[in-house]
């Protein structure tokens, strides 16, 4: 049975693993000095050798014929079974779908019996961080203090995600990206071994698009060589799903000559051709960081771009100023992070090619941050800013200064129609699309609120919008002004401008026939409104 090329290749002692000497040399000399602790957590990005740490690792602390550097034997009975899965003394558990408190049970129960034929029990929990917090709560016991034959390995790509308590208990090593050189060693290694033809250019490529995964670079080797005989760095653009290297560099070209016609030509004919357009996006990010630090330091040791594309890439970092290259790096990023949430990705980017040829500077664009303030700072403010700074210095009176004065937002402050309501009907309105991201961006200023907004529905028509909600505890909870205003906020927040909220709670959810008849409920609620 054919065995895909990342389990065949995977590393059986800790010299095999790449790039992590930090956690390998630690782990052979407790290993040899007999030491190792009774919990280890391994933290890092995917395809950087957690779990296969954690294998080797259970396999020295059990090995019958240990060798003298601390690494497993490989020869003996234990090793053999253990790298074909079947020693019973050696449990693997996938927190991603035995992630309950029960599940944590059974393995607390399962501690109590002795190992069947190895030294020590070794629990390996991958994916640790997507337990719940009662099975999180459930393992912090047994953790603390475990049967002295019992040994945890837990292993995770989002730390932030695991319990502090969890980690205290725990001797933690931190795996770090593959770096680039290794994983070209490593594939032409393989390569080698399985007679795969494949050129140099194409082993660059596979380890740049692997992001320093190692798993994911043999992966891609194993599908490209399925694809052709002899694997060129084409072949590989087309298995990743991504565009051909001369692409990026025909981007940058025309967006340094703000020519855009030929700039959105390219695009329209990648997105014909199925290519990935965020990845794209991330690929020039990653090309034009190159340019930049080409630009600062001129040190080629820096760059992650192919070898052959470097004369390129010297050339326009020579013909441009800083300014010029940051500009366009800073409205990259800006779009790569659009991108993600975009409806259109293609239109997202197209918008922000043309911001680039049109030399719109990122500065001048709105930023949302997490507490959903709107800045928008340009270089006048700035300069009123050190002018009025001088003068505090200088101990003159100072005026008001513009970015301290309380104002509203320029999108929330722009003034909205009157609108005559006497005339209108319920089918005059439409329905808020944006309705459930208003109440996830009101849970986040007042959770309280969005409670009593459950099964709610709204409608909108120029200004003004009509809230229907099921739960009667609407009523009250609107009384309070604060609770209102939160409301209020996020429909500003996700709309771009501040709305006249009207609402009524129909128990019955039944709706009536005139706008009216909704704002006189409305009006006898005493529910507060909020004003254009």
């Amino acid at each position: 049975m054919y065995q895909a090329l990342y389990r065949k290749w995977r590393p059986l002692q800790f010299p095999d693993v790449l790039s992590q000497p930090h956690v390998t040399t630690t782990l052979q000399n407790q290993v040899k000095a007999g030491t190792t602790a009774h919990a280890y957590l391994f933290t890092g990005s995917r395809g950087t050798g957690k779990t296969t740490c954690a294998r080797i690792l259970a396999k020295a602390v059990n090995c019958e014929h240990p060798l003298p550097d601390g690494n497993p034997c490989l020869k003996c009975s234990v090793c053999q079974d253990a790298d074909k899965g079947i020693l019973s003394d050696f449990i693997e558990i996938d927190a991603a779908s035995n992630n309950s408190v029960e599940d944590i049970r059974e393995l607390r129960d399962a501690i109590v019996y002795t190992p069947e034929r190895c030294q020590f029990k070794v629990y390996i929990i991958d994916e640790v961080h997507m337990l719940s917090p009662s099975a999180f709560n459930a393992l912090l016991k047994i953790m603390e203090e475990p049967p002295a034959y019992v040994k945890f390995i837990l292993a995770t790509t989002e730390i932030h995600k695991v319990p502090a308590t969890i980690i205290s208990r725990c001797q933690r090593y931190d795996f770090r990206r593959i770096q680039q050189k290794d994983i070209v060693k490593k594939l032409n290694f393989i390569a080698s071994q399985e007679q795969i033809e494949i050129t140099k250019q194409a082993v660059e490529l596979i380890a740049r698009i692997s992001d320093g995964g190692m798993r994911d670079a043999i992966s891609l080797l194993d599908r490209c060589s399925a694809y052709n005989e002899i694997i060129t760095d084409q072949i590989v653009s087309e298995s990743a799903g991504t565009a051909g290297r001369n692409y990026f560099i025909q981007i940058l070209q025309n967006l340094y000559a703000n020519n855009i016609p030929e700039s959105l030509k390219i695009i329209a004919e990648l997105h014909d051709n199925s290519k990935d357009l965020q990845r794209l996006c991330e690929e020039l990010i990653l090309m034009q960081r190159d340019i930049m630090l080409l630009k600062a330091t001129g040190d080629i040791s820096l760059l992650h771009s192919m070898t052959d594309e470097i004369p390129t890439l010297q050339n326009i970092a020579s013909a441009q100023d800083m300014s010029r290259i940051m500009q366009i790096l800073e409205n990259l990023q800006i779009c790569r992070e659009r991108m993600t949430k975009a409806v259109n990705k293609r239109t997202e980017l197209e918008l922000y090619l043309i911001r680039i040829c049109n030399n719109i500077p990122a500065q001048q664009q709105n930023f949302t941050h997490a507490n959903h303030a709107e800045i928008n700072i340009n270089s006048n403010d700035l300069q009123a800013l050190y002018a009025r700074i001088a003068k505090l210095e200088q101990g003159k009176p100072v005026p008001e200064n513009p970015l301290t004065k309380p104002q509203t937002s320029s999108v929330l402050a722009e003034p909205k129609p009157e609108i005559d309501m006497k005339n209108l009907k319920l089918s005059d309105f439409q329905v808020l699309a944006q309705w459930a991201e208003i109440l996830e961006e009101c849970a986040k200023l007042n959770p309280a609120v969005v409670g009593s907004l459950a099964g709610s529905k709204a409608v909108c028509y120029a200004n003004v919008i009509l809230i229907t909600a099921e739960n009667p505890l609407f009523l009250t909870m609107f009384k309070i002004k604060e609770n209102a205003k939160s409301l209020d906020d996020a429909i500003a927040h996700v709309m771009g401008k501040r709305y006249a909220i009207r609402a009524k709670c129909s128990p019955e959810a039944v709706k009536p026939q005139t706008v009216q008849e909704m704002l006189e409920r409305a009006k006898n609620s005493g529910i507060p409104t909020t004003a254009v």
